[in-house]
This record gives structure tokens, sequence and C-alpha cells, in this order.
């Protein structure tokens, strides 16, 4: 009985591990914490550049990972691209901004 009661413990310590294994992140996947994180700040940058009246944001996309947060999408001119970067990097937990506006 002493051992089975040894081996049910080692077997579900096992599988916890495993299971926690799973929610790790690496350096091409986020952990779910991170994700999480992400997503916050992918919202937080949405909201900051609609509030914004001199960007338009609906052709604005913003992607997280990691918090490197990358533009993408059209603007108007050079400014608007400048001012969407300039807002983003003001966002609490956008670590690095990667520019890949186009300007129409």
């Amino acid at each position: 009985m002493r051992g089975f009661k040894a081996f049910s413990a080692f077997c579900a310590m096992l599988l916890m591990a495993v299971s926690l294994a799973g929610c790790a992140g690496s350096s091409t996947k986020e952990s779910t914490g991170g994700y999480i994180d992400d997503t916050v700040i992918t919202t937080k940058v949405k909201a900051a550049l609609f509030n914004d009246k001199s960007i338009k944001s609906s052709e604005i996309s913003v992607e997280t990972f990691k918090g490197r947060v990358q533009l993408s999408g059209f603007v108007s001119s050079s400014q608007s691209a400048n001012r969407a970067v300039e807002v983003t990097r003001r966002v609490q937990g956008v670590r690095v901004v990667e520019n890949d506006l186009r300007i129409k």
C-alpha cells in the first residue's frame, strides 16, 4: 500500500510538471501570462491611437509580441506615422515600437 501511495504521488507531480511546462514560453512562443500581457498592451495602444484625433487609426494594425509593438497599415503623412509611434511609445508596457506604416 505504501508503494502505491508513493507511485501515485510521483505520477501526480509528473502530471503537474508536464502541464506547467506547456504554459512556458520560449524565444518564438509566448507563455500564457505573456500572451495576456501582450493582449492588454495591444488594446491600450489601439485605444491610445483611437483617442488621438490627429491619427486615422482605422487603417493601422497593431501586433504585440513580448512587449514589442509592430504598427502596420497606411497613414496620410510621415507626420501621422511619427505621431502614431510617439503615442505608442507612451503606452505602459511597450518596450520597442516597430514602425511598418506606409504613406498613401
